[in-house]
């Protein structure tokens, strides 16, 4: 994959940059591919849902808006998308199990951790638009992902 420094040197202004400042978690650094979305809210039933789909190497980004109060994804969401074929995860939330996260082959960004479960009620809604970090996030649209930040199509 072209590092995202690269990529926006090559395409400018055609890309997005998020600035939302998230950390790493899985064991794929780098990763990429057409995003699908959920928005949903200290519930990750949607997300195990998506999760264990065929994933054809996508991208989910969960908009959890930003709430600490419990993880969005651990280390069974995380090892179903693997087996799935996900490229990865973008979560604008936390995730727990970190340190089995950091070796499941997966792409996995978060703003942080937080060890309790959340709800599975499956409420929310999935492949909508959503913005958080100054970007929209369209489903089917390229997202590209390393350590130097998150890069989409416009």
């Amino acid at each position: 994959m072209i590092a995202t420094a690269d990529l926006f040197d090559e395409r400018g202004e055609q890309l997005q940059s998020c600035q939302t400042q998230f950390r790493q978690f899985g064991a794929r650094r780098e990763f990429s591919g057409p995003i699908r979305t959920i928005i949903c809210h200290n519930d990750n039933g949607l997300v195990k849902q998506l999760a264990n789909t065929p994933g054809a190497g996508a991208v989910l980004v969960v908009d959890g808006g930003a709430s600490m109060a419990s993880a969005l994804m651990g280390d069974q969401i995380a090892a179903a998308a693997a087996r799935n074929g996900w490229a990865g995860a973008v979560i604008l939330g936390p995730v727990r199990d970190s340190q089995v996260l950091a070796t499941t082959d997966l792409g996995i960004k978060a703003l942080g951790t937080n060890p309790r479960k959340s709800a599975k009620d499956g409420v929310g809604q999935v492949d909508v638009p959503v913005s958080f970090g100054e970007v929209t996030f369209v489903p089917g649209r390229m997202l590209w992902s390393d350590d130097d930040g998150i890069l989409l199509e416009r």
